[in-house]
C-alpha cells in the first residue's frame, strides 16, 4: 500500500477511458497526426443555476503537462492484449506539445462558452479528454454549489463541515480548492487546509458530550483546553446547554468564542439563545448554525431574521445534492485548419478556435457575453488566456487568492437575477458573432453534404 489509492504522477496517463486510447492507436496507425482544436464547454445549466463557476482549468492544463507513460505503465497496458508494440513505444515518448487556452480560475461562465481549448497534433488532444473533463467538471460543479451559498449566507462565515459523506477522498480534497475559490471561510478537512492554504475550523461532536456524564464538565474540559473554542449546546436540551455556558464564562472566567446549534427549530433556537446570551452581557459570544443545510435553508434562516453569524455545511455541498454533475463536453471544432462539428439534436457545437468577450454596462455590471472567433477583436474584456505553449506551462501558477477575488469582483458586478438562488425568468445573453454564426453554418452544410468523411 505504497500510495493508499492515491493518484501517482505516474499514473496519470492511464487515467483515461479506455477508447481514447484505441481511438489514438487508429489515428497513429493511419498517420492522422495534424493539428487539432479541442473545446471543453457545456451545453446547459443545470435547472437552478443562473451560471457556472469555473473552476479547475488552469490546474488541470498543468497536469496535461505532466503526462506520461513510463514502462511500468506500459507493461500494464500491453497485459490488454489490445495495443501493438509500435504503439506502446509512441506513447513512451510522449510528451504534450501542444498550447493550451483557459478561462481563469473563478470566471462566471454560461453555456457554449469554452472554459478551455487545446490546440495540439490530434492524437495529444484526444489523450487529454479523461484528465481534463474529470478535474474540471469536479471542481467547477463544487466551486458552483460552494458560491451560492456565499451568496445566501450575506457576508456570514460559511465553513465546510462535508467531507465525511462526499464521494471518495480525492473529491473531498479537490473540493477545498474549489471552496476557497468561491468564497468560503474555512473547512474541517485538515488536508484540505495544509495543501490549499483555506483555514482549518471545527467544533465538536456529540460524542464528546456524551462521553461525560454531566454536560458542563465536558463544555469545561473543552473550553479550558481550546479557548475561544465553539460548543456544541444541543445534545440534550439547547437552552439548558446555553444557560450552562453563560456560567462556565460568567462564573468561572472561561473564554467562549461561539456556540453552535445542530438540530430542531435552528431560527427559533438562535433567536431564544442570543435572547439569553445578551442578557448575560454576552454579545460578544457567535451563534453557529448546522444540520443538512443547503443555500435555502440558509436563506430562510436570514430571513425569519435569526441573529445567526456564520453556517457549518456538509453533505449537500460535499455533494452538490440539487445539481451534482454538469453536461461537460470535449469535442473536436477544428482539424487540418478546417472547422469540425457533429450534427447531433440539442449537441449545438461551435467550430472552430473560439474567444470570449465579456461586456459591462455604464455601472460596471455584467451586460452580456458574445463568443467570436479568435481573430475578432472587440471592446470588451476578453477572457480566455494561454497558459500551457508548446507543451510548456506559460507564466505563473493558478493563486486561488487571486481567484477568490476574481469572484468577489464577479458578485459585485453581478445583477440581482443572476444572483437569485432560483433560475432567472430570462437567461444571461450569450450572443454568437456573426463571423462564427457564418463558420458554423458552413462548417454544418459540410457536415450535412460529406458526413460520411468527415472524421469530427
Amino acid at each position: 500500500m505504497d500510495h493508499l489509492g492515491e493518484l501517482k504522477t505516474e499514473e496519470l496517463g492511464l487515467f483515461i477511458d479506455l477508447y481514447e486510447l484505441t481511438m489514438a492507436q487508429a489515428y497513429h496507425s493511419e498517420q492522422l497526426e495534424d493539428r487539432a482544436l479541442f473545446t471543453l464547454h457545456f451545453r446547459k445549466l443545470p435547472e437552478q443555476r443562473n451560471f457556472m463557476l469555473a473552476c479547475g482549468q488552469h490546474y488541470a492544463a498543468l497536469l496535461a503537462t505532466a503526462l506520461r507513460f513510463p514502462p511500468e505503465q506500459l507493461e500494464h497496458l500491453a497485459s490488454l492484449d489490445v495495443f501493438t508494440d509500435d504503439f506502446l513505444q509512441w506513447l513512451g515518448n510522449f510528451r504534450f506539445t501542444g498550447d493550451i487556452r483557459v478561462l481563469p480560475e473563478g470566471t462566471p461562465v454560461f453555456p457554449h462558452e469554452p472554459l478551455l481549448e487545446v490546440e495540439a497534433p490530434l492524437i495529444e488532444g484526444q489523450l487529454l479528454e479523461t484528465l481534463l473533463m474529470n478535474y474540471v467538471s469536479t471542481e467547477t460543479v463544487l466551486a458552483s454549489k460552494a458560491v451560492r451559498m456565499v451568496i445566501a449566507a450575506e457576508g456570514r462565515s460559511v465553513v465546510d463541515f462535508g467531507m465525511r459523506r462526499m464521494h471518495g477522498y480525492d473529491a473531498a480534497l479537490r473540493g477545498v480548492r474549489a471552496y476557497r475559490t468561491a468564497g468560503l471561510a474555512a473547512t474541517s478537512n485538515v488536508l484540505g487546509s495544509l495543501r490549499y492554504g483555506l483555514p482549518a475550523n471545527g467544533t465538536m461532536a456529540h460524542s464528546y458530550i456524551q462521553a461525560y456524564k454531566d454536560e458542563m464538565e465536558a463544555f469545561r474540559h473543552y473550553a479550558r483546553l481550546y479557548p475561544g473554542t465553539t460548543l456544541l449546546v444541543d445534545t440534550y436540551d439547547t437552552i439548558k446547554g446555553v444557560d450552562k455556558v453563560i456560567r462556565l464564562v460568567k462564573e468561572e472566567g472561561f473564554e467562549v468564542g461561539a456556540i453552535r446549534l445542530d438540530s430542531g427549530d435552528l431560527a427559533e433556537l438562535a433567536r431564544a439563545s442570543r435572547k439569553r446570551l445578551d442578557e448575560a452581557g454576552l454579545d460578544q459570544i457567535r451563534i453557529v448554525v448546522s444540520s443538512g443545510l443547503d443555500e435555502w435553508s440558509m436563506q430562510e434562516i436570514i430571513d425569519a431574521g435569526a441573529p445567526v453569524d456564520g453556517f457549518g455545511v456538509g453533505t449537500k455541498l460535499g455533494v452538490s445534492e440539487d445539481a451534482p454533475a454538469i453536461d461537460l463536453a470535449y469535442k473536436l471544432t477544428e482539424y487540418r485548419k478546417e472547422p469540425r462539428l457533429k450534427n447531433s439534436p440539442g449537441k449545438k457545437l461551435l467550430p472552430g478556435r473560439k474567444q470570449v468577450w465579456r461586456f459591462r454596462d455604464a455601472h460596471g455590471c455584467y451586460s452580456y457575453d458574445e463568443i467570436c472567433r479568435d481573430t475578432e477583436q472587440r471592446d470588451g474584456e476578453s477572457l480566455l488566456v494561454t497558459v500551457v505553449r508548446n507543451g510548456e506551462p506559460v507564466g505563473p501558477e493558478p493563486d486561488i487568492e487571486e481567484s477568490r477575488e476574481r469572484v468577489k469582483r464577479a458578485l459585485d458586478e453581478m445583477g440581482p437575477a443572476m444572483l437569485a438562488l432560483d433560475r432567472a425568468e430570462k437567461d444571461y445573453d450569450i450572443r454568437i458573432s456573426e463571423e462564427l454564426d457564418q463558420l458554423y453554418r458552413e462548417a454544418l452544410e459540410a457536415v450535412s453534404e460529406n458526413g460520411s468523411d468527415n472524421r469530427g
